[in-house]
């Protein structure tokens, strides 16, 4: 374990006894806030160092998914203490949020640094291209319920059960769809940028001691981030919606944030997109339908798929232009630059509420 990586486990550690004081102590619900706002992307951080340590001993693709797979942890907690609190809307709202962030201002950032650092960069086409056709599949399962309530149709009485067949079928389309990611895992990145790929430097009993720790730690300091979320909103005047898009899914994942953008810079541009944009699929088919069921027998709030109108329509727009970059097997910073803009458009639309 190198100094860098200590130091970002010492801040947490600090960070995380803040929070919790904060928290115990019923301080400043803004500064309360804030602080676990920041324990939880610390706590992200050392998840995605402990995922690439555990990944080094895998290929690439399996890599990928694993780092996205965990890096969606801290969010998961986040989401069941906040259904559990009754904020649906805020974590429907935190799960196309995340898909936005990822689809949009992560990938966007990741092409215009790595366009910025090394000129055009290319990638291989086809698994980029089959989480584009399943994104695209994502949508259509979740326009299904969100038109069968809005058009007013007789399924309408039953729409229960019917976010309950759609999360099923996503489900299994999840699990069909990570065999076949895990089976061709030499088609994710070159076998060049494969054999470049550092040993492991930690200790396979440190890696899972440090993962299970965090994943502990994660689970705490979400139950204090959702609890200071709703003063929070109340004192900034920030609506339901504007909180779970952005705010709670930027600091759900953190580790894409970071992770992906690296890559990219580092010219690996296979890897970056893969964790990138797998990211956004474990949401689409995974967390969110998972979420659904589980709001079933939380005893909280009961999450559904169906969406507002405007939220759809950005959740399409964002599938539909990542779709169209990945399609070429190029990117350049132009078009990062773009997804970022596109972003900030929809940010706004929603601040007002």
């Amino acid at each position: 374990m190198d100094k860098k990586e200590k130091t970002i486990i010492i801040a947490c550690i600090i960070t995380t006894a803040i929070a919790g004081f904060l928290h115990y102590s019923h301080a400043n619900a803004v500064v309360g806030f804030t602080v676990t706002a920041g324990a939880l992307a610390l706590l992200a951080m050392i998840v995605g160092d402990a995922t690439e340590q555990l990944g080094s001993r895998m290929g690439p693709g399996a890599t990928g998914i694993l780092q996205s797979a965990l890096g969606n942890l801290p969010e998961l907690f986040v989401c069941i203490f906040a259904l559990r609190a009754g904020l649906d809307k805020v974590v429907q709202a935190a799960l196309i949020g995340s898909i936005l962030g990822n689809s949009l201002l992560v990938f966007g950032l990741a092409i215009f640094i790595g366009g910025l650092k090394n000129g055009t960069q290319h990638f291989k086409t086809e698994p980029p291209r089959m989480i584009a056709t399943l994104m695209i599949l994502a949508f259509a399962a979740l326009a299904i319920p969100t038109l069968t309530h809005y058009l007013h149709t007789s399924a309408d009485a039953h729409i229960n059960a019917l976010d309950i067949f759609v999360a099923i079928i996503l489900l299994l389309i999840f699990v069909a769809s990570l065999y076949f990611s895990l089976k061709g895992d030499k088609s994710v990145v070159s076998q060049k940028e494969g054999k470049e790929k550092p040993h492991a430097a930690w200790s396979l009993g440190l890696t899972i001691a440090v993962l299970a720790m965090a994943g502990l730690g994660a689970a705490f300091v979400s139950d204090w981030f959702v609890e200071a979320l709703k003063p929070a909103m109340k004192t900034l005047g920030i609506n339901d919606t504007f909180a779970g898009l952005v705010i709670v899914a930027l600091a759900g994942n953190a580790i894409e944030n970071l992770v992906g953008i690296q890559l990219s810079y580092r010219n690996q541009a296979d890897y970056a997109v893969s964790v990138i944009l797998n990211s956004s699929l474990q949401i689409a088919l995974g967390l969110f339908p998972l979420l659904v069921l589980l709001s079933f027998i939380l005893g909280g709030a009961i999450l559904s798929f169906v969406l507002t109108p405007l939220l759809l329509a950005c959740f399409a727009l964002a599938v539909i232009v990542s779709a169209f970059i990945v399609f070429d097997g190029e990117s350049i910073w132009l078009e990062g630059l773009a997804l970022v803009g596109l972003y900030c458009l929809i940010a706004a639309a929603f601040w007002w509420g």
